[in-house]
């Protein structure tokens, strides 16, 4: 099979396979969750296969510790956001009027700046906006509400995804090892160079990112708490988990903490600290955590993340948006590994190939020819005078 049957046939295939993701995107929520709990947990059992335990006992080992920390988690923390969601609840209708009465008089002082007319515009912009927002949030509460398909989405995800995490983490090595089988001769050791750099990108960013995401919780969780902000438990650890799209949970974080300080507090120090609680923790992130966590070795640009992330929500739903960073990561390592290709060959370079571009080796000269210039006179130099008879 020539080199170009060989690329068609692989564009065919990732074609294929593409069409087949996006039609079954719909059920294989579980899976792909399973499949990426499996590949993080794959370090541990080794681990604890290196200790002596069966890869069977290990598995079962991870599984249930899992398991365990997942439900002391939710004992510990549900009836803390239970607390604060109840409180929040009771003093709601007094914050809307503290908002509204801080609103009307910076409206005030607004209409007083821009004049009647101008203030009138303004608000009927401002109003044509509200109503939109409205219109796209109650449509977005009718689509959860209504929509079977995804509550049978979600709970296929917390029923099926231990089970497949279970059946992928017991015989992750022995697939591995078999997809390596199939592997072409001739391109074996590229594709592993390859895709040992793919591991590197995906573990280090997802890991890092991850404990990015848990520190920075923590901190605004703990924080806000402490502020006596109502629902602060709840904004720092949704701010964390946002986190792991850049800028996006800190953004979020600070905006909802805002509001809620604004309409919870009248002293402008307690809405400072608010505040001060979201600058301390970018402070920390962008100089510490994420260079120490994350750093740039990963080679995943924040935009990029970003871009995967929303292309992957878009295309796929939840399933792309578990997916793009992989994606991203798969996509990045090949096309640095193509550009070094690129930079490395002819068609940069402008030479036609080494062979033509060195300089032709001189060949021997024949016996005769080689004792005639031995035994040739020297010639006239055209600096010399010819001496005359």
């Amino acid at each position: 099979m020539t080199r170009e049957k060989q690329l068609r046939t692989w564009l065919v295939g990732l074609v294929v396979f593409i069409g087949l993701l996006y039609l079954l995107r719909s059920v294989l929520m579980p899976f792909a969750a399973g499949m990426i709990a499996a590949y993080f947990l794959d370090p541990l059992a080794d681990r604890l296969e290196k200790w002596g335990a069966s890869r069977l006992w290990s598995t079962i080992l991870i599984t249930l510790g899992f398991v365990l920390t997942l439900a002391l988690t939710l004992l510990v923390l549900l009836p803390l956001l239970q607390a604060q969601l109840a409180d929040f609840l009771i003093n709601a209708p007094d914050y809307a009027r503290a908002l509204v009465t801080k609103g009307r008089s910076q409206l005030v002082h607004l209409s007083d700046v821009l004049g009647p007319d101008r203030m009138a515009k303004v608000t009927a912009a401002l109003e044509a906006y509200a109503g939109d927002a409205a219109k796209w949030a109650i449509g977005v509460l009718k689509g959860v509400i209504s929509g079977g398909a995804a509550l049978i989405s979600v709970i296929s995800v917390i029923v099926i995804t231990p089970v497949i995490t279970f059946y992928m983490l017991r015989d992750w090595d022995r697939m591995v090892e078999t997809i390596d089988g199939w592997l072409p001769r001739p391109y074996r050791p590229v594709i592993r160079a390859q895709m040992v750099e793919i591991d590197r990108t995906i573990a280090g960013f997802v890991r890092g990112q991850a404990s990015v995401c848990l520190a920075l919780g923590t901190f605004y969780a703990v924080g806000l708490s402490l502020a006596g902000l109502d629902l602060g438990l709840m904004v720092g650890m949704l701010s964390g988990l946002l986190s792991f799209i850049p800028y996006v949970g800190t953004i979020t974080g600070f905006i909802a903490s805002m509001g809620l300080a604004l309409a919870q507090f009248n002293d402008p120090l307690d809405i400072g600290i608010v505040a001060g609680i979201f600058v301390v923790g970018q402070v920390v992130e962008g100089n510490y955590l994420t260079p120490k966590l994350v750093g740039d070795r990963v080679g995943l640009h924040p935009v990029w993340v970003i871009f995967a992330l929303l292309a992957g929500a878009g295309l796929f739903g939840f399933l792309g948006v578990l997916l793009a960073v992989p994606v991203a990561a798969v996509i990045g390592v090949l096309t640095r590994f193509f550009l070094r290709e690129y930079l490395d060959s002819p068609l940069f370079s402008g030479v036609p190939n080494a062979v033509e571009s060195a300089p032709l080796p001189s060949a021997p000269l024949p016996s005769a020819l080689a004792s005639l210039s031995a035994t040739a006179p020297p010639s006239v130099s055209d600096d010399e005078p010819e001496e005359k008879p």
